[in-house]
């Protein structure tokens, strides 16, 4: 059976149906419905194919977008409005925010406080040098565009996606090594680091497309101080005000209750964030760092889960909408153009050799005898966190242009499936040079460990 016999097998099982209209009429909700159909099933059908190759499941997840998004390439367009319509963008949208308030309330803020100078180190590191070569890269390759382009390429490669590597260390029984908390604890600080950075560049490249002056150490002063203040602000007040919030509604014993103040305070600090000018997904990791979800949950009694089993089912709706819709955002026509494959690949290099630059932080007695090559490695990933930078860049524009076009997104998802993909079998390599944690010696004195989302 020919491809083409299967595109048009395909496409009549998924033409439209007169079951689906009512007295002549559509049924505007059957094509969310049918949107909704192909997206679980491409996450689901995805993820398992990633797991059975050994393969995290968000990189099935983003194959499976990909996939879908370009079946036109087979002759078949009937899926394309699952990417082209708003409704399944907003769907998106606040799968992205529950996935970052899921990685704060991971986060523990007394950890984050008591980390230890080496993870500082590390992630600063982990930050700095992936900026530098990712804006080199782009200057180099995208000679033409602005600066803007260029500083946004670059702050895709500074945070760090380290659920896989926590899993790949827990499946070694290395998750309580000396090098495996230094990881996850510059990784926290990097999601922190990350996310300014991201604030930064977004409210400069805002304030451009609306007139501004420009790029100025002043502009950048202003923002850097937003950013910091926001944070700051919503950490000090959070801590106040959240407990308070959840003891009233714990009074009034209504089912639901617990998982409505989530949402809320949730929601609340997204918004909150983006009137102030910052991404709302700035506002939604401060809400989960500030939030003790299994101390809050207890105020609601004994037979009560944590806040992150109460929100796992409703993660487990939103998030995979997110990566699918994500990949289907890839045209692979673009993938053709042999510049924008060297692109992606030169990018890879420079988002790892950036993070394995992190090895260098580790110093002074508390970093003799570590493997700086498991510390590199596992800071490479980017997962998530670089598809969610390229989602918001590719909704800014600048004289007219998208920062992040098409071409230029599919270069930052090749960057991040590559990153994703070898970051398992190279951390196995490292970790055979490593002494087994109960021979290990003494870990840094204040560390943090913070072990992000793996989307089920």
């Amino acid at each position: 059976m020919s491809i083409s016999t299967v595109t048009v097998a395909f496409g009549a099982l998924l033409a439209p149906n007169p079951l689906f209209a009512g007295g002549g009429h559509a049924d505007p909700v059957t094509p969310v419905l049918l949107g909704l159909v192909v997206l679980f099933a491409g996450a689901k059908l995805g993820g398992f194919l990633a797991l059975k190759t050994g393969q995290p499941v968000v990189l099935g997840e983003l194959l499976a977008g990909v996939l879908v998004g370009n079946l036109v390439l087979f002759g078949y367009d009937g899926l394309a409005f699952i990417r082209d319509t708003e409704l399944f963008s907003v769907l998106a949208s606040i799968g992205v925010i529950l996935l970052l308030f899921e990685v704060g309330l991971e986060s523990s803020l007394d950890e984050m406080l008591r980390v230890g100078g080496v993870a500082m180190v590390v992630a600063i590191i982990g930050v700095v040098f992936p900026f530098g070569l990712g804006y080199g890269v782009s200057a180099y390759f995208l000679s033409d565009a602005s600066v803007y382009v260029h500083a946004f390429i670059g702050a895709t490669l500074c945070a760090t996606s380290v659920g896989i590597t926590a899993r790949v260390l827990k499946d070694l029984g290395h998750l309580k090594s000396p090098e495996t908390k230094i990881i996850l604890g510059a990784a926290v600080i990097d999601d922190v680091l990350g996310l300014i950075i991201l604030a930064i560049v977004t409210g400069v490249i805002t304030s451009v497309a609306a007139g501004g002056a420009g790029v100025s150490v002043g502009s950048i002063a202003i923002i850097a101080v937003k950013a910091f203040g926001f944070l700051a602000v919503s950490l000090v007040l959070g801590t106040r005000f959240a407990p308070t919030l959840f003891r009233w509604g714990a009074k009034m014993r209504l089912e639901g209750m617990l998982v409505a103040l989530s949402l809320s305070f949730c929601f609340g600090m997204a918004y909150l964030s983006n009137v102030f000018g910052l991404a709302p997904i700035v506002g939604a990791f401060a809400a989960g760092v500030v939030v003790d979800g299994s101390g809050i949950a207890r105020l609601f009694g004994n037979n009560y889960r944590s806040i992150e089993d109460l929100l796992h089912p409703l993660s487990s709706f939103f998030v995979p909408i997110f990566f699918v819709h994500m990949g289907m955002q890839v045209e692979l026509a673009t993938l053709m153009e042999p510049s924008v494959i060297v692109f992606g690949l030169v990018l890879t290099l420079a988002a790892i050799f950036g993070k394995q630059l992190c090895g260098l932080g580790v110093f002074g007695s508390n970093g003799r005898g570590l493997n700086r090559w498991a510390i590199g490695i596992g800071m490479i990933p980017r997962g998530e966190v670089g598809l969610i930078f390229a989602m918001i860049g590719s909704t800014l524009y600048i004289a007219g242009e998208r920062v992040i076009s098409s071409s230029v997104y599919s270069a930052i998802v090749i960057m991040v499936m590559l990153t994703t993909m070898i970051t398992p079998p190279a951390l196995k390599w490292a970790v055979r040079r490593m002494p087994k944690p109960q021979e290990a010696g003494e870990a840094p004195r204040a560390t943090a460990q913070a072990q992000h989302h793996t989307t089920p």
